[in-house]
Parts: structure tokens; C-alpha cells; sequence
């Protein structure tokens, strides 16, 4: 009993974070799930160990604690010899200088209370990692169900947004600052209901290809139900990304569900086909990047938004060459932003995010940033191989690997992993590639033939 309790404490988690955690206006029930993660942290590191992580685990943690260490740093105050000399901080120092006022002991972030936010917003998918790496508490099929049933019911309230027609007055949409007119389900972002749905899929196909290998009497009329329950659930996340509307979302979509498909084949077979998805998952990167920043399929005008996108990138380049080597603080990017765009292009429409992760993570935590940037790709490459390259591979972890594939590829062109829900479910992926390794289930008395003794006098 105990076990299955403990069993089921990261998918509960899981599917909390899908429901609540779809974007950071969502300031209480983000509260509730920091808190939630805090008791899950305690509990980890209280409760005694259930089994030995793998070298691989290690690693990861080790990198999710370096990056804990990079935040709280950029928190330390310093004395004005030392932050006024770094890079970008002459207008803060003339600030002070017009004010008449002594320079204050300040920290690295330049919008400290942004950066102690962001340390606050890791704590999910920091609990995540911590309990399924050292406690074990999950099981793999029950995660996949709980994402499944997540973004089912983030689809269903999707569809409830887009045919209610209300528009902005639709009681469906959670949050004021929304796509409206989009199935954005539980989340502000549609191109983050999107990712969540392309994500979904290889789960889905994992869950088909485990019931494969089962074996007995009734093994046949328990695959024949879940090929019909996977079948349905397939064609629902489908009919999400239409109503999605998503370039992004098709484009990435496509290359998921070919690798998905690889799932079914025999493992010897599997990765001789996966150079297809692979190079489809390219070719859909490059046609992001010439994308309008939010496209749809209803609505594109491709001429001035990829001129927006340029120059948002162009932008986000310049202020992250100016504040190399140290970064201007973690969740300063929008005030940074203001600082470096062109003043006569400034309108009403105002860049929240450099839609690309990777140059938002460059600006705001430097070069330490990109390093740890560095290790976690390849910690991922390394291990996304190694789990394709076992001979009798574990498809929950092949199909993290493919859903992790995909939210690193859509962390390019948007921000997903900013919000709790994608987080959680980057954090479920990796994990099961870390710590995923052929369980051999131990013989008990169940499995034995009945005996029957005979005494002999």
C-alpha cells in the first residue's frame, strides 16, 4: 500500500502542474505547487533511499543544483567597487550619480525580486527530478496516463474557448493576457498548448508498445482494448492541434509522430529508422525560424512578423554581447530589453521574451549559463543514445526521449519550459531517460509453479 502510495505521488504532481501551472499569471495556484514542491523536496530527503541512482542520474542532478547555485549567486550583494565594474551597469551607476546618491551594495540581477521568482518557479521541476531519481516515486505507465489525461482535458476546455465566440469576454480563457480565439486550453500561450499536445504523443504510442510485450491468457483481449484506447486518444490529441491551429505545433507534430511510430517496431529494428524523424525534426526547426512569432494556421502574415522576429532576435543579441561575461540577472529580460530596442520602433506591442530560450538564458545568466546550457545537451545526447541504443530498450524512455527532443527544438522559437506545466513534464522526460536501465522483476512465490510435497516415511 505504502508503495503505491509513493508510487503515484509524481504523477498526482504531474497532472496537478498541467491543470494549474500553464502560465506565470497564475500567481496563487503557482504559490500552491512551490509549496507542494517544497513538501515533496522534504520528503525526499528524509525518507531513506529506495534505490542507488544511476551514474547518468547523477549527472543530472548535479546540473540541476548547479543551476539552483547559478540563481541564488546572482542574489549575493556586493560591494559597489565590485558590481558597478561589471558589464552594463554604467546607466544603473548614473542613475545613482543624478540622484546624488552613494552607490548601494547590489546584486548581479538587476531585478533581483524577478530573479528570486524564477528560483521560486524551478521548484517543480526540481521535485519532480528529486523524487523520481531517488525515491522512485512514480511508476511509468501511471505518468504517461496522468499527461495523458491532462492535455485531454486541456483539450476539451480548448475547444469549449474556441467555439464559445465570446472573445475576450469567454469565461473559458484562465488568464486576462491570452491568445483569445486560440485553443490554448490550460495554458495563456497557444503555442505552448501546442508543444504539450506534440509532447503527449509518444507516450501515447509507449503505452501501446508495453502492452505489446504482454504475455498469457488474456494478453490478446488486453492489447486488442488498448490499441482501441490509444487509437482514441490519438485522434483526440490530433484533433487538439487543429483546433490549436499551431504552425509550430504541425510542423514539430509531424516529426514527433514519425518517431513515435518507431515505438511498435522490434528495438533491433527502431533505431535504423530514426535518421527519418530526425531529419524531419530539422527541416521543421528551419521552417519555424521563418515563421510570424505566434503563427497560426488561421491567420498569416509572414512578411512583417519574420521582420519582427529578426529583430527581436537582433535586439536580444546586442544587450547579451553587452552584458557577457556575468549576464544581467535571471528574469530581467523584459526591463533589459526596453534598454536596447530602437526607440522609434517601440509600439503598443511589447517583447516579453526573446522567443528563444537559449539567447534569453545567454542574456540573463552569462557565460556560467551558456555552460550549463552546454552540459545539459550533452548530458542529453549522450543518454537519449544510450536509451536507443539498448537492445530491449524501455519505451517510456525512448519516448521521453522524443518529447524532451521536442521541447528543446520549440525552446528555440518560444519559452515553454517558463511555466510550471511544461516544466513538469521536461522534468518527467528527463528523469526517465536518467534513470532508466532493464528492471529484471525479482521471482517471488507467485511466479513459481505450485509444488507439491510428498513425505516419504
Amino acid at each position: 500500500m505504502l508503495s503505491r502510495f509513493r508510487e503515484a505521488v509524481v504523477p498526482a504532481y504531474l497532472f496537478l502542474c498541467l491543470l494549474l501551472g500553464g502560465s506565470a499569471q497564475g500567481i496563487w495556484v503557482n504559490a500552491a505547487l512551490q509549496l507542494l514542491a517544497v513538501a515533496i523536496i522534504a520528503w525526499v530527503a528524509i525518507a531513506p533511499e529506495q534505490r542507488q541512482p544511476t551514474v547518468s542520474a547523477k549527472r543530472l542532478l548535479l546540473i540541476a543544483c548547479l543551476a539552483l547555485l547559478l540563481v541564488a549567486v546572482q542574489l549575493i550583494p556586493l560591494p559597489p567597487a565590485v558590481w558597478s565594474k561589471l558589464p552594463g551597469r554604467e546607466l544603473v551607476t548614473s542613475g545613482y550619480d543624478l540622484l546624488g546618491q552613494p552607490l548601494p551594495w547590489l546584486p548581479i540581477a538587476l531585478v533581483p525580486d524577478e530573479a528570486l521568482t524564477n528560483l521560486l518557479r524551478l521548484l517543480p521541476p526540481i521535485a519532480i527530478l528529486a523524487a523520481m531519481l531517488r525515491l522512485e516515486a512514480y511508476r511509468s505507465s501511471w505518468l504517461a496516463w496522468a499527461l495523458v489525461a491532462g492535455t485531454s482535458a486541456g483539450v476539451l476546455l480548448g475547444a469549449l474557448q474556441v467555439t464559445s465566440g465570446a472573445g475576450t469576454e469567454s469565461p473559458w480563457y484562465l488568464y486576462p493576457i491570452s491568445n483569445y480565439g486560440t485553443a490554448t486550453g490550460f495554458f495563456a500561450n497557444g503555442n505552448h498548448m501546442a508543444i504539450l499536445l506534440v509532447a503527449t504523443i509518444p507516450f501515447l504510442f509507449a503505452i501501446l508498445a508495453r502492452a505489446r510485450r504482454d504475455r498469457g491468457s488474456k494478453a490478446l483481449q488486453r492489447r486488442s482494448a488498448m490499441v482501441a484506447l490509444t487509437a482514441g486518444m490519438l485522434v483526440v490529441l490530433l484533433l487538439g492541434l487543429a483546433l490549436n491551429g499551431s504552425l509550430a505545433g504541425f510542423g514539430l507534430g509531424l516529426a514527433v509522430l514519425a518517431a513515435s511510430v518507431l515505438l511498435l517496431l522490434k528495438p533491433e529494428r527502431q533505431r535504423r529508422w530514426l535518421v527519418a524523424p530526425a531529419l524531419l525534426l530539422l527541416v521543421a526547426i528551419g521552417a519555424i525560424f521563418t515563421l510570424p512569432v505566434s503563427a497560426r494556421l488561421q491567420s498569416l502574415d509572414a512578411g512583417t512578423s519574420v521582420e519582427t522576429r529578426r529583430a527581436v532576435t537582433t535586439t536580444a543579441w546586442e544587450a547579451t554581447r553587452e552584458f557577457m561575461p556575468v549576464g544581467s540577472g535571471v528574469g530581467s529580460f523584459e526591463k533589459v530589453y526596453r534598454l536596447s530596442e530602437n526607440p522609434a520602433a517601440v509600439d503598443r506591442t511589447f517583447v516579453n521574451h526573446a522567443h528563444n530560450d537559449y539567447l534569453e538564458i545567454a542574456l540573463e545568466t552569462g557565460l556560467p549559463g551558456v555552460i550549463l546550457m552546454l552540459l545539459l545537451l550533452g548530458w542529453w545526447a549522450w543518454s537519449a543514445w544510450g536509451r536507443w541504443s539498448e537492445p530491449q530498450g524501455d519505451p517510456f524512455a525512448r519516448a521521453a526521449t522524443i518529447a524532451s527532443a521536442a521541447i528543446l527544438a520549440h525552446s528555440l522559437v518560444d519559452f515553454p519550459l517558463r511555466t510550471s506545466a511544461m516544466a513538469g513534464v521536461f522534468a518527467v522526460a528527463i528523469a526517465l531517460i536518467a534513470q532508466s536501465r532493464l528492471r529484471v522483476a525479482a521471482r517471488t512465490e507467485s511466479d513459481l509453479w505450485p509444488s507439491r510435497h510428498v513425505e516419504i516415511r
